[in-house]
């Protein structure tokens, strides 16, 4: 007996290996987008977490500084299988971009990406992909006007003010708005999201990262290692960067261009490789940490900018669930869930779209690749490619 529970934990981590790897291989374009396929996979295809629970770990990955999709991936690992299961999930998710970013440290340091057609076509195929995602959640989120209401006013508050703290204040503001116009609402729906971590071990996980996050300048300051210094500049980072992947790049610029550690050019040659590459943007830190100190480097630098992830997803979860579950806060996280449709929207707009879709051709061929998705039901996997390859292609002409 005790050996088949062996085996179905250890098929339940290879099943979680395997799901996160094939996303960690086809997820282009940014944290925003990274949420349209998980959606796809972990909601609609698999049923490992419904809609409610899935927009909840948005919400809380909002809170929380740190890369949104990685802590959203390991969110999930974490409710389907625990601490080890979160570890998982983020293994499967992380490790082909940071192996790609590290070869290509090692290897191609001079070609620079920036321009390819092939990147823009891989802009194209998140449209589709967050679109999809979109209409999803607005069918199972913003059910009544009030709902709606609530995102359309998320959706404009983070398309007007577009700053690292907006997406915290709306949804403080929505759960307000969620308290109040439900109060006669007394759903018996029950909390879904149910995470196997100890409240025990969660405050020793916020204790090591408030901890970390003060001592680490003060080593730093008493010691020349570059080590220590390099640890403490990524740590900060992925603690303090609200916004995602595309926020902590210039981030990474100050602290690493201007003091010498490398040139402009090599960190936009760098940059330029990690639009191209699929995972989280944080593992940009691979590429930079691999110039600057070799492969060891590489690895030190991806483990300092996500471990905060870590230590904040571990430290809150199950906090998040047990507020999860009162009627309250239930009657507030309506008004959450309802503004995450809004921000999902808002990101749609601006950066996907403005950025992805400059020409008439690009709306004909974001128009093809959701059909073949939407309609024809194609996996995602295949609208990668072709988007890629359509990229390319108008890039000739």
């Amino acid at each position: 007996m005790n050996l088949n529970h062996k085996n179905k934990k250890l098929n339940v981590f290879l099943e979680l290996l395997i799901v996160s790897t094939k996303l960690g291989l086809t997820c282009f374009g940014g944290p925003i987008a990274h949420l349209g396929y998980f959606h796809k996979e972990y909601v609609r295809k698999r049923n490992w977490i419904d809609d409610k629970s899935y927009a909840d770990l948005v919400a809380l990955s909002q809170f929380l500084p740190g890369p949104a999709s990685s802590q959203m991936g390991i969110g999930i690992g974490v409710l389907r299988a625990g601490i080890i299961g979160g570890i998982v999930s983020f293994i499967g998710f992380t490790l082909p971009s940071i192996i790609a970013l590290i070869l290509f440290a090692l290897f191609l340091h001079d070609f620079n990406l920036n321009n390819s057609g092939l990147i823009h076509g891989l802009k194209l195929v998140a449209v589709p992909i967050v679109a999809q995602a979109i209409l999803g959640m607005i069918k199972n989120l913003t059910s009544d006007l009030k709902k709606k209401a609530i995102a359309l006013i998320a959706m404009m508050a983070t398309l007007i003010w577009q700053t690292t703290f907006t997406q915290i204040a709306v949804i403080l503001v929505s759960s307000t708005f969620g308290y109040f116009l439900y109060q006669d609402n007394e759903s018996s729906d029950e909390a879904t999201l149910i995470s196997n971590i100890s409240k025990r071990f969660s405050v020793i996980c916020l204790v090591i990262f408030f901890m970390l996050l003060v001592l680490l300048p003060l080593i730093n300051s008493f010691t020349s290692s570059k080590w220590i210094s390099l640890f403490d500049s990524f740590y900060r980072a992925g603690s303090m960067v609200f916004g995602g992947g595309h926020v902590v790049l210039p981030l990474l610029e100050h602290e690493f261009v201007p003091t010498g550690w490398l040139s402009k050019e090599t960190f936009l040659a760098g940059y330029g490789m990690t639009q191209a590459v699929p995972g989280p943007l944080f593992t940009f830190a691979a590429y930079l940490g691999t110039i600057m100190k070799g492969w060891q480097g590489g690895l030190i630098a991806t483990i300092a900018i996500f471990l905060p992830a870590f230590l904040l997803i571990f430290g809150t979860l199950p906090f998040w669930s047990s507020m999860r579950r009162n009627s309250n806060l239930r009657r507030a996280l309506l008004g959450v869930n309802a503004a995450v449709v809004g921000i999902l929207i808002s990101a749609f707009c601006n950066p996907i779209w403005i950025t992805s879709v400059l020409s008439i051709y690009d709306f004909v061929i974001v128009a093809v690749l959701f059909s073949m998705l939407v309609f024809i039901k194609l996996p995602p996997w295949i609208i990668v490619v072709v988007g890629a390859i359509c990229g390319e292609i108008l890039s000739r002409f």
